[in-house]
């Protein structure tokens, strides 16, 4: 069975006469995984293992294993950092962000109009560092948090 779009999920909120009618029938649908399972699955499908994933973040080793177990909640910006370090696609980075629950990317704001800039061009994360810099904003990827 296809997923049904958000749209779709929208239109059935607004039909429905009770929520837990909805909440039972889209049981599938609202099931996200946990941040952990999608950092697993990501690391499974990019065939990387967390050693090249803490290379391309410049996060520390301790903290990425840290994430990777679920014994930290890293900030959006560790999450962004995260992405370099995995390779992702703007999309992908934006669903990470997603299952996260932090926000998304926004190409209204200058920093994250850089990095979504970086993203498509797959950048290293120390090249959007520079390009951040050189443009008066914040860089990613402190080593410790």
């Amino acid at each position: 069975m296809e997923k049904k779009t958000t749209d779709e999920l929208r239109h059935e909120i607004k039909a429905a006469t009770d929520i837990e009618d909805y909440l039972n029938s889209n049981k599938e649908e609202l099931a996200l995984r946990s941040l952990t399972q999608y950092l697993d699955a990501l690391l499974s499908r990019k065939g990387i293992n967390k050693a090249e994933v803490v290379r391309g973040s410049l996060l520390s080793r301790a903290y990425v294993y840290q994430i990777f177990s679920g014994e930290k909640m890293p900030s959006r910006d560790k999450l962004i950092a995260l992405a370099f370090g995995l390779h992702l696609s703007e999309e992908e980075a934006q669903a990470l962000l997603k299952v996260s629950k932090n926000q998304e990317l926004y190409a209204r704001d200058s920093r994250d109009a850089v990095i979504l800039f970086a993203l498509q061009r797959n950048m290293p994360i120390f090249k959007v560092n520079e390009l951040l810099f050189e443009h008066g904003l914040e860089t990613l990827g402190v080593r410790e948090e």
